[in-house]
């Protein structure tokens, strides 16, 4: 990538670089995620003032060095209502941290920037229900771990091979999810997390393109099964990806304290 290139991305992180610039990561369709230089966004009234993170970005950049330095930025979309909540903002960083973690350098993923362009939508339209925001995030992290090749296996009993069909409404059935390997039907000694019918149907529908919600328009399964799934995501991203996010674990943490007001 030599001279000048044009450039379109979403802005996740955003730190200082220097006395006066900003170092700005972002990640684009064609180049994956990719670390610039903005000199001078740090003086009052820069030009280059708009690299801020959470914003879609069309950017100029040039430069013979490893590190780029950006000359002209125009924004498309700003997605800065998601910090006017604690929940949005934690989930919006959940996205972009996951997006680090899946996408490298030189690593086009078309899809992936599809993807979180469509979740931090919903996030932003979703701003005043905490549920659906948390809905909507672990909806993201499932669709974005499918897309990175790390698709958590909620259909298929990994002893057995069977296909998961959750008996809606038997209250005996059960199921086990081992992080290390994935879900299996009945119980498991010593497991930490089972879940029952309902409970495996929800996360198996977060597959899907659209949040799951009732006829009323209000998200379905209550808040203490939402937090399951995200210590179910959490672990399987730690186990297979071999990383922990902070992030979710933020999150998870915002949450835990609402219940408990």
């Amino acid at each position: 990538m030599n001279g000048e290139q044009k450039i379109k991305g979403l802005s996740l992180k955003v730190g200082p670089l220097g006395e006066n610039d900003r170092l700005l990561t972002l990640l684009s369709a064609n180049e994956g995620i990719l670390r610039v230089a903005v000199p001078g966004a740090r003086r009052p009234k820069s030009r280059l003032a708009a690299a801020a993170a959470l914003t879609l970005l069309e950017v100029q950049i040039s430069g013979k060095s490893s590190l780029k330095r950006i000359q002209q930025m125009k924004v498309i979309k700003s997605f800065s209502r998601l910090g006017e909540r604690i929940e949005s903002l934690a989930a919006a960083q959940v996205i972009a941290e996951l997006c680090l973690t899946l996408v490298g350098t030189n690593d086009p993923q078309p899809k992936i920037l599809e993807a979180v362009l469509l979740h931090l939508d919903r996030l932003q339209e979703s701003n005043i229900d905490p549920l659906k925001i948390l809905g909507n995030c672990l909806q993201a992290c499932v669709h974005l771990l499918a897309l990175g090749g790390y698709s958590i296996p909620f259909d298929t009993c990994f002893q057995t091979g069977e296909k998961i069909n959750p008996p809606i409404g038997n209250w005996d059935w059960k199921c086990t999810f081992i992080p290390s390997e994935g879900f299996a039907i009945g119980l498991i000694p010593n497991s930490k997390i089972q879940l029952n019918a309902s409970e495996i149907a929800l996360l198996q529908r977060l597959i899907r393109p659209n949040l799951p919600v009732n006829k009323k328009g209000y998200i379905m399964g209550p808040i203490d099964v939402w937090l399951k799934i995200l210590v179910i995501i959490d672990e399987w991203i730690e186990n297979h990806i071999q990383k922990s996010l902070s992030s979710l674990k933020i999150l998870r943490v915002t949450y835990e304290k609402d219940i408990n007001l």
